[in-house]
């Protein structure tokens, strides 16, 4: 899959140091992704495999998804960090030493799928691929689970597409 033209994965980045640092990794190859895949177990969706090779992880520019409920985060939307990229060697990668499995053993997640975005708390919420109704090789919704309200689970959106291409900026929630 190619990212379709409408979407400019150029400006979708934030280009901070902070972003390179802490969450770009170099593109993923396909013997890594596989290898990233097996060592999950489950497969990454396609549009977020294509995201990945124009940048692999960092931080968007919006970072804020609107939500139709609350959550410990805000009455009408959560915020990420960043998302993370395929690979190892970044701390928030997928397989990094805070990635996915990280977040499941270490902080008690669901074993639903696969951490992709961290949020500000600092762990306290995640935003997760979430393979429950697909299984593991299908098309993950994609959800909010808020550790501090007994890991309660939030859908967000039915795919990873529709969840980046729904990101807003911070301001469209400043009082």
């Amino acid at each position: 899959m190619s990212i379709q033209p409408d979407f400019d994965a150029a400006t979708f980045w934030d280009d901070s140091a902070y972003a390179w640092k802490a969450y770009t990794e170099a593109p993923p190859t396909d013997e890594l992704i596989q290898s990233i895949e097996a060592n999950l177990g489950y497969t990454l969706p396609a549009f977020y495999v294509a995201l990945m090779r124009q940048r692999n992880g960092g931080v968007p520019r919006n970072t804020c998804f609107p939500t139709t409920t609350g959550t410990s985060w805000a009455d009408d939307h959560v915020a990420i960090s960043g998302i993370c990229g395929i690979g190892r060697t970044k701390s928030v990668s997928l397989a990094g030493e805070q990635g996915s499995q990280f977040m499941l053993d270490e902080w008690g997640y669901p074993p639903i799928g696969v951490v992709v975005c961290d949020c500000p708390s600092a762990g306290h919420d995640v935003v997760m691929l979430d393979y429950r109704a697909c299984g593991p090789q299908g098309e993950p919704a994609v959800v909010h689970v808020d550790q501090e309200d007994d890991y309660r689970i939030t859908p967000l959106a039915p795919d990873f597409e529709t969840f980046v291409r729904g990101l807003v900026h911070e301001s469209t929630f400043e009082e």
